[in-house]
């Protein structure tokens, strides 16, 4: 039997093959994240990663930037370890918390500038969501940002129609192995709740956001890039 300490690393290794390789599009996602901090962002910014994993996108996006605190929500301690050392460059404060991501945004007593999820609130059902961005804007000041990349289906389509686009992606990820594409392919199935662009946009609007713009839309299609302003 492989140790928790074992499935990590071989978790996290195939995850740095696909970044490496840029299958999901991390570097335009994290690239046009870090345009948008540069010119949207106020002076300064505290800056909530949500369900941070390694938070290596994040600490990229940050580079060069004036950042004045970093917070990083996760429920993997492996993974917070991780991400304590891709952060280290960072000119500010690194705040890395151990929590479920629902009950620390539910929990939450402080005003930050800005607040990014990537890839993690697809995992919470539509009323949940809702719940989710709702909260969000409560924690959001006036000049605040919330931006999110999540898995988005096509106008019409299912959650098996998004699953079955996902799958056919499988000759486009030539460095990964056939149990590791699985891997990736069961998590979907397990655990992702993609919604239409129509409905990341509604979802915002019922929060009480003024505006929600698309601002990038991967290769696949299969994930999108929305900002939130209040």
């Amino acid at each position: 039997m492989e140790t928790d300490q074992e499935l990590f690393a071989k978790g996290l290794a195939t995850y740095r093959t696909v970044v490496d390789h840029n299958y999901m599009a991390h570097r335009e996602v994290y690239g046009l994240l870090h345009d948008v901090l540069a010119h949207e962002a106020p002076k300064r910014f505290v800056f909530l990663d949500i369900a941070c994993g390694t938070a290596n996108g994040s600490a990229r996006a940050l580079k060069g930037l004036d950042v004045g605190g970093y917070i990083g929500v996760d429920i993997s301690q492996p993974s917070l370890e991780v991400a304590r050392t891709e952060l280290k460059g960072l000119p500010c404060r690194v705040d890395l918390r151990r929590q479920n991501f629902v009950e620390a945004v539910n929990g939450w007593n402080e005003l930050v500038d800005v607040i990014w999820i990537g890839q993690s609130l697809d995992h919470l059902k539509r009323r949940e969501k809702q719940d989710f961005i709702r909260r969000v804007r409560e924690i959001l000041p006036a000049n605040g940002l919330f931006l999110i990349w999540e898995t988005t289906c096509l106008e019409g389509e299912d959650r098996e129609g998004w699953m079955e686009r996902f799958r056919r992606t499988r000759p486009r990820w030539p460095m990964v192995t056939d149990d590791e594409f699985a891997a990736f392919d069961s998590h979907h199935r397990a655990s992702d709740y993609p919604e239409t662009a129509t409905t990341w946009r509604a979802m915002g609007q019922e929060a009480g956001f003024s505006t929600v713009d698309e601002l990038l839309m991967a290769p696949s299609d299969l994930a999108r890039v929305y900002r939130y302003n209040q």
